[in-house]
């Protein structure tokens, strides 16, 4: 198919128009009254000014519109945008890593979507087309993921004719294949039921919902503040219970009650507020195969769909917390370079919760191994982490018994009890560690809390590094960090074996690295994907 400019949906101009008008109406006013509040001078000029401010904002962003196109090349997605000055990008499709697309309830209506372009290296989105048609985001989609195939295709076929002539090979056959096709109806995989979806959003938080009380209690009370942070129906919830009539001469012990009050209430409206939020995120999750392509769509109030590629999958981590394993549930995280886990972008995860036999069933699809018997570090390992925690016990009670010296409270006696827990403590976080060194896989299991088992194929692997702290020196003992090219955040590190010998920890660098060569030898001449996602 050739290549055409093609520019946003017409009603993509409207908006645009609409937000500069704006932007140039309230300009004016703004500074105005920065400057009224600085200088002597009348606001008249504002006012007389912002009409005009409206028009240019609006001519500004009709001329923002007939200048930003976008143009699928053979070899690049290109972007031109600007008014003054003009920015112009090629995006190379192997460097494509997701194209997802998403619509709003309005959007749907009016049969707009938003289309963005994920690349490797990079959490962030790379290219935004906001709005164009349904039937024009999924041709750009389907477009995009058949010459990103094409790419990695001829990448893998240059790399295997390298890897022949290198090694003497004659010009036989080198295994080269056709791409998969990616314009035939997806092949379903997973599918999120109801009740999986309910038992996600109840056992689970999520925290940057706890602005949303706030937020609702500002719209209650008219934006005022101070009535926000307690409103009057806490005062009349907290009064049976010996809470303060209002905050004027209250009693300390009445003013406690309501604080505990109020508290409990923030907490509930919070978890409230987390339980919708998750509902909307992931009601309707499907996921399904399409060529070489992980397709998904997810979504209620905000539909979410998009391609993720198999063969860019940097390493697959099954979740759960202590609830959920309860219940036999856990959740399940793709990463790809640059897209990775809490990154920001819409495919955070990939199955949040489900049956545990059929996310580990869709995990092995992904990566071709079965369930693993996991390896545990030493038996030193655990008495490390006994000493660490009756360290951090001894911490508490110093510091309980510091209070009491320089303050009214008491009975500092009773935080010695925190040394009852720790043996537990120790022997829930020995339990939970292991690794697995596969043929075509290494799996690390790590956490309690919120465990996290991944599975790292060995050709994604980027370095294997060996560490060891000053008292595992003294215990022999040393840590794994297995690092790939996905993105990485405070929250999400990167996985490491812990606590392991230090001798088996060498042998461990040894197989993976030796693993990575083999693994990246038999892939670029059999120019093939790992069985199960071919």
């Amino acid at each position: 198919m050739a290549s055409d400019v093609n520019h946003l949906h017409p009603l993509s101009a409207v908006r645009i128009a609409f937000r500069r008008g704006f932007l140039g109406f309230s300009a004016p006013i703004f500074f105005g009254m920065i400057a009224a509040s600085i200088f002597p001078i009348d606001l008249i000029w504002a006012l007389r000014l912002s009409p005009i401010g409206f028009i240019a904002g609006v001519c500004y962003g009709l001329t923002y519109y007939y200048r930003f196109t976008y143009e699928i090349t053979p070899d690049t997605f290109d972007i031109t945008s600007g008014v003054f000055a003009r920015r112009s990008r090629e995006i190379p499709y192997r460097r494509i890593q997701n194209v997802d697309v998403s619509q709003r309830i309005a959007q749907r209506l009016l049969g707009l979507a938003v289309v963005s372009i994920e690349t490797a290296g990079d959490s962030d989105t790379e290219a935004m087309l906001d709005f164009v048609g349904e039937d024009e985001a999924d041709r750009i989609r389907r477009e995009i993921r058949r010459r990103t195939v094409a790419a990695d295709t001829t990448d893998d076929a240059d790399r295997a004719a390298t890897t022949e002539s290198s090694s003497g090979a004659g010009s036989g056959d080198t295994g080269h294949e056709e791409p998969a096709r990616t314009d035939r109806e997806p092949t379903l995989l997973f599918e999120l039921k109801h009740r999986e979806l309910l038992l996600y959003a109840v056992s689970s938080f999520r925290w940057d919902t706890v602005l949303f009380p706030l937020l609702l209690f500002l719209w209650i009370t008219d934006g005022d503040l101070r009535s926000a942070l307690l409103p009057q129906f806490m005062f009349e919830i907290a009064r049976p219970f010996g809470g303060p009539v209002s905050l004027e001469g209250a009693a300390g012990s009445s003013l406690v009650v309501l604080l505990v009050i109020a508290a409990i209430q923030w907490v509930l409206l919070t978890y409230l507020a987390s339980i919708l939020y998750k509902i909307g995120t992931y009601y309707g999750l499907y996921l399904g195969r399409q060529g070489s392509d992980l397709v998904y769509e997810r979504g209620l109030g905000r539909r979410y769909s998009g391609s993720v590629p198999f063969d860019k999958v940097q390493s697959v981590t099954v979740t759960d917390n202590p609830l959920q394993r309860f219940v036999g549930y856990a959740g399940l995280w793709v990463e790809t370079a640059g897209y990775g886990p809490r990154s920001g972008g819409s495919s955070q995860s990939v199955v949040p919760l489900a049956d545990a036999s059929r996310v580990f069933r869709f995990g092995e699809s992904l990566t071709s191994i079965d369930r693993p018997q996991f390896r545990r570090p030493p038996t030193t390992a655990r008495r490390r982490y006994l000493v660490r925690y009756s360290l951090v016990a001894a911490g508490v009670v110093g510091t309980a018994f510091a209070i009491t010296r320089f303050s009214t409270i008491e009975r500092w006696q009773y935080t010695v009890l925190t040394f009852a827990v720790v043996p537990l403590a120790a022997h829930l976080k020995y339990v939970h560690l292991g690794y697995v060194v596969g043929d075509e896989c290494l799996v690390i299991r790590r956490g309690f809390w919120r465990r996290r088992t991944t599975i790292v194929p060995y050709y994604r692997i980027q370095t294997v590094s060996t560490r060891q702290s000053i008292f595992q020196r003294r215990l022999g003992l040393a840590s794994l960090v297995v690092d790939t090219a996905s993105s990485r955040t405070f929250a999400w590190r990167t996985p490491v074996i812990y606590d392991i010998d230090l001798q088996a920890a060498r042998e461990i660098h040894r197989t993976s690295r030796g693993n990575l060569q083999r693994s990246l030898r038999d892939r670029a001449q059999n120019n093939q994907f790992p069985d199960g996602i071919a």
